[in-house]
């Protein structure tokens, strides 16, 4: 009969790794947590559990939607500057031209489009952490203006005359090899050498596909608590097709297709569904 397949509901599948996780997920926080049970992540949780406390600047490695920028916000928690500010800047997404303005901030009447003060990322930062993202896609120019901040504590307001103090913990992060690109000429070592006191490098999904019944369970049930509606079932065999796909979109791309199976399968999710939706 077809009610004799095996099936994992969401609740059973919940409270069994539950039980295993609960040693290796970090404490309650406004941060969501690092989900996972591999013997990689647990090793990810230890790095960040001995780096976070120190003073020391990080550069994040790891592809696209692997959760480097969690793991920047679980260095700035578990630091002693959580409860300060966490300022992010997206280096890929500001303009050269915008650079200093967007970093260090200007006065009034500074250039024509400055009708008052700006305060930039470095100043809101003061006193926690400033986390720059797609580091490697900041241009030579910018890079160079952010090596003087680092070297020296301290920068100055666009059109501003008086050097402002400030006391920031950066953390970088890059999808990129910054060793090639100083080859190529593309990032500056100085700068490479500053950031990257401490290197962590967060898998990609290929690489922890023992998480993956884990995260595809959450994720199940966080879409469906969005939606207002009873979770699935999962069949075994589902979640094993699960583990055979090539998650080129790391946790992002999981979490998509979690979303989409919710909303094109029916009362249970099937290995037939996993291979008809997942590579749509």
């Amino acid at each position: 009969m077809a009610l004799d397949r095996e099936l994992i509901t969401v609740s059973c599948l919940l409270v069994g790794c539950y039980a295993v996780a609960s040693v290796t997920l970090f404490h309650f926080s406004w941060v969501q947590e690092i989900i996972g049970v591999s013997q990689i992540i647990q090793d990810l949780q230890r790095t960040i559990d001995r780096v976070a406390p120190t003073e020391a600047r990080v550069l994040i490695t790891g592809d696209n939607g692997s959760g480097k920028e969690l793991v920047a916000k679980w260095l700035h928690e578990k630091s002693k500057r959580a409860g300060m500010p966490f300022i992010e800047v997206n280096c890929a997404a500001i303009p050269s031209e915008l650079i200093d303005s967007e970093m260090f901030g200007h006065e009034k009447g500074s250039f024509t489009s400055a009708v008052k003060q700006r305060i930039g990322k470095f100043e809101l930062a003061d006193g926690g952490t400033l986390f720059l993202d797609e580091i490697g896609d900041m241009s030579l120019d910018a890079q160079a203006k952010v090596l003087r901040a680092l070297q020296e504590g301290k920068i100055t307001r666009v059109g501003g005359e008086k050097d402002i103090n400030v006391n920031v913990r950066v953390i970088a992060a890059t999808n990129k090899n910054l060793q090639k690109e100083i080859v190529n000429g593309l990032f500056r070592m100085d700068l490479y050498h500053r950031l990257n006191v401490i290197n962590i490098a967060v898998p990609s999904l290929n690489e922890r596909r023992d998480d993956i019944p884990v995260l595809a369970t959450y994720f199940l049930k966080q879409i469906c608590d969005e939606y207002r509606m009873k979770p699935p079932a999962l069949e075994v065999d589902a979640l094993k097709e699960l583990k055979k796909h090539n998650w080129t979109g790391n946790i992002r791309e999981l979490r998509n297709v979690m979303e989409r199976l919710i909303i094109l399968s029916e009362k249970i999710i099937t290995k037939v569904d996993i291979e008809k939706f997942v590579n749509t």
